[in-house]
């Protein structure tokens, strides 16, 4: 399904958009697909579970989501391979995100109220962060984009920042605090949870700096803007 959505957007839907950024307007594309469908699915799949817990086994709804997403990450992998082979940072982040999908998914069959949970966590943004980044791409050569952009920008960017700096890092600090008690190394081993803590800190850190710096540069903006016109 995502390979045949990507190929509709490089086709189609941005065949007349500059070959430099028409590869990156494909998997915003994709992803409008997965992020925000993947809020609501999770959402569904975790409140239908009424033994949901940090240990619990997935359910057969909460392995469909977990399925869903996985198949959006091997396409949007298989894109970077192929557009972005040298941008080391979104290549590892995708194989880490794999990683941890398809070891709650295949390997253990657990755990999935967690990683749902941070895929919703994820996810939540991914709607105005595809926006904003059709916005960017285009915002030098078209009107509408260049409002979009400026508009869009800090609402996002807050939306952005209490997501990733606020309820990421508490619901991780939950999960660390329940996994660490030894409760659930029965059905989720030591090494894979610590595995999955290691990831999501990584990604959560990674967020943080990246939303930091675009807060910097919105800031370096509005001043250079206030300057001129003063």
């Amino acid at each position: 399904m995502f390979l045949i959505l990507y190929s509709i957007a490089y086709s189609i839907v941005f065949r007349n958009w500059s070959p430099k950024i028409r590869p990156e307007a494909c998997s915003c594309f994709i992803s409008l697909f997965h992020g925000t469908p993947a809020v609501f699915l999770a959402t569904f799949a975790i409140f239908s579970d009424q033994n949901r817990g940090f240990s619990s086994p997935n359910t057969k709804t909460q392995n469909l989501v977990l399925d869903y997403s996985i198949a959006y990450f091997l396409t949007d992998l298989l894109h970077y391979l192929i557009f972005f082979p040298t941008d080391v940072l979104f290549i590892g982040h995708h194989l880490a995100t794999l990683f941890v999908f398809i070891t709650c998914r295949h390997v253990v069959f657990h755990g999935s109220y967690a990683i749902l949970t941070l895929l919703i966590l994820a996810e939540v943004t991914s709607f105005c962060q595809n926006v904003w980044t059709l916005a960017t791409a285009r915002r030098h050569d078209n009107q509408l984009a260049a409002k979009v952009y400026s508009n869009l920008s800090p609402y996002f960017y807050a939306f952005y920042s209490v997501v990733r700096g606020i309820f990421g890092p508490f619901f991780l600090y939950q999960m660390g605090v329940f996994y660490s008690s030894g409760v659930a190394d029965n059905v989720i081993p030591r090494w894979l949870w610590v595995s999955w803590m290691c990831v999501v800190i990584t990604a959560i850190g990674v967020s943080i700096l990246w939303i930091s710096n675009l807060w910097v540069e919105l800031f370096k903006e509005k001043k250079a803007k206030l300057e001129k016109e003063l």
